[in-house]
C-alpha cells in the first residue's frame, strides 16, 4: 500500500529517509556524497514523486521505493 508523504509528520518522513540511506551502504562513486546530502536527495525524490513510501502488511514496515519499480507505466495508454 502506498502512503502519501503528506499523511506523515515531517520528522517521521525524515527519519524514514535517514533509515533508507543508512541501509543503502557506502557510496563508492567518483565523488563521495555526505549523509545529509543523501537524505535530502531521498526527500526530494519523495516530494517529486520519483520515490514513494510503501507499507508492507506482511512485514509491518515502511520502505522507500522508486515509483517506476512498483508502478510500471502502461505504454499502451499512449
Amino acid at each position: 500500500m502506498l502512503i502519501p508523504i503528506e499523511a506523515l509528520e515531517p520528522d517521521t518522513v525524515y527519519s524514514l529517509a535517514e533509515s533508507f540511506v543508512l541501509r543503502e551502504g557506502t557510496d563508492y562513486g567518483e565523488q563521495e556524497t555526505d549523509f545529509k546530502t543523501k537524505v535530502q536527495q531521498v526527500l526530494d525524490s519523495l516530494k517529486t514523486g520519483e520515490a514513494v513510501l510503501v507499507y508492507s502488511e506482511l512485514h509491518e514496515s515502511v520502505d522507500i521505493k522508486r515509483k517506476e519499480d512498483i508502478l510500471p507505466e502502461d505504454d499502451s495508454q499512449g
